[in-house]
């Protein structure tokens, strides 16, 4: 199986189990894409994750009610993106993103989690260079072909097409992603990406044999995504 399972996986799994956390997050990703400008039309930050959440189902309230917050100022209320990197059981590694309005508060609980599951956090750039940091799109009721000439006569560049099933998947570097999407919705009218996402893969995993050890990775990861400020997990271990 490619990446692209491992993100679907993940997402599905956060999906059914932490709704109210999952809404939590596109509320603030929500507001803070539409400070800058409310308008997805204009806005390819606020579309993109506007779309994310429709597939992922999360409801118009949420979606409405924070575009409609940041219009009015959110009362003061800003978010920043911070990544840490971390070493877990039995030669695993992670990257944690999470989206706060308090730094402190954020680090402070994810030493928490490590201090209680035995991993321990890495210096900047200590795992991250072991991670390809990707865009990706995926693509139905097209064939590989169409979509490669499609990117070329946009002079867009694709890391990597691969085939997935019925789906296409194109990987770009992170800042191309919307000029390859602009492209396909070029060429192909109505076209649906069932995949829109940017994240971490890892270049190479490994798999957990021993039982002890399995159980404390995933007790770290579950604990990891209890954390309110987390968005995302990233890790190379096959699960």
């Amino acid at each position: 199986m490619g990446r692209a399972h491992e993100v679907r996986a993940a997402s599905m799994a956060k999906t059914a189990a932490r709704k109210s956390k999952l809404y939590s997050i596109y509320a603030k990703e929500i507001y803070q894409a539409a400070k800058s400008n409310p308008d997805p039309v204009s806005n390819d930050i606020l579309r993109r994750v506007i779309e994310k959440a429709k597939r992922e189902q999360v409801p118009a309230d949420v979606i409405n009610r924070n575009i409609d917050k940041a219009k009015k100022g959110g009362a003061g209320e800003d978010y920043v993106t911070v990544e840490y990197e971390a070493y877990g059981p039995a030669g695993s590694s992670l990257i944690i993103k999470c989206l706060t309005d308090n730094t402190n508060r954020s680090i402070a609980e994810v030493k928490t989690v490590f201090n209680k599951c035995g991993a321990k956090m890495a210096s900047q750039g200590a795992v991250s260079y072991m991670y390809e940091h990707l865009g990706m799109v995926g693509i139905k009721n097209h064939n590989e072909e169409e979509i490669m000439e499609a990117l070329i006569n946009a002079d867009v560049d694709a890391n990597d097409i691969e085939v997935e099933e019925d789906m296409v998947i194109v990987y770009t570097e992170v800042q191309d992603l919307n000029n390859a999407k602009k492209a396909l919705e070029t060429a192909f009218e109505n076209i649906t990406f069932e995949l829109d996402e940017i994240s971490y893969f890892a270049k190479d995993t490994i798999t957990i044999d021993n039982e002890e050890e399995k159980q404390k990775f995933e007790r770290l990861i579950n604990m990891l995504e209890d954390v309110d400020d987390v968005s995302n997990v990233y890790h190379n271990v096959n699960l």
